[in-house]
């Protein structure tokens, strides 16, 4: 089983050079070095890019997600040779399965919950309750990997590196759609509002 709260520095191979804007970028703008639950703070940076204005509209969320992945797979490619199979240093991964995990449990919350009024854009409060959900959510499936993330974490490539996180990201996502109704519209707002 792939299940690890800290993962392990693989050994760093000085003799493969990584541009700096790719270390940057891949990292997340270096949160990726902190010793410890470097993944967990990538998670939060996905967490505060969905909490900003606009960006939990589908459209904003899905351009960003697609940049975010594409421009991944490129960084975690690279840095996976200068760092080894599945680097801690690279967060960008995290960062496009928390994204990916607001994405999904949005079109779920759309698609099973229509008759209730959830739009993250006017109601900061449920965005937010959504948002820290969404993040322990993906947190717990990051970490456990259920497949296919077990799959693609064994591919040793960046596609494999940021697919693991998109596939716990669609669990956590629909999960975090029904939390955030359970909690929010039939306990919350029922006896706090």
């Amino acid at each position: 089983m792939a299940f690890r709260l800290i993962k392990e520095k693989n050994p760093v191979n000085d003799e493969v050079r990584v541009p700096f804007i790719i270390t940057m970028l891949g990292s997340g703008f270096f949160i990726g070095f902190i010793p410890v639950a470097s993944g967990t703070f990538g998670s939060l940076i996905g967490l505060g890019l969905y909490l900003m204005p606009k960006m939990s509209e589908f459209y904003y969320l899905s351009l960003l997600l697609v940049l975010i992945f594409i421009i991944g797979i490129f960084c975690a490619e690279k840095m996976r040779g200068r760092y080894g199979e599945d680097p801690p240093q690279v967060i960008i991964d995290e960062i496009a399965g928390q994204l990916f995990t607001y994405l999904v449990g949005s079109v779920v919350f759309e698609i099973f919950f229509p008759f209730k009024s959830f739009d993250p854009a006017t109601a900061f409060d449920t965005k937010l309750v959504f948002g820290i959900i969404g993040f322990f959510l993906f947190r717990f499936f990051d970490i456990i990997k259920l497949e296919p993330a077990k799959y693609f974490d064994k591919k040793d490539s960046g596609w494999g590196i940021m697919m693991d996180d998109i596939a716990a990201g669609i669990y956590a996502g629909i999960l975090s759609a029904v939390f955030t109704h359970l909690a929010w519209y039939q306990f919350l707002r029922k006896y706090l509002g």
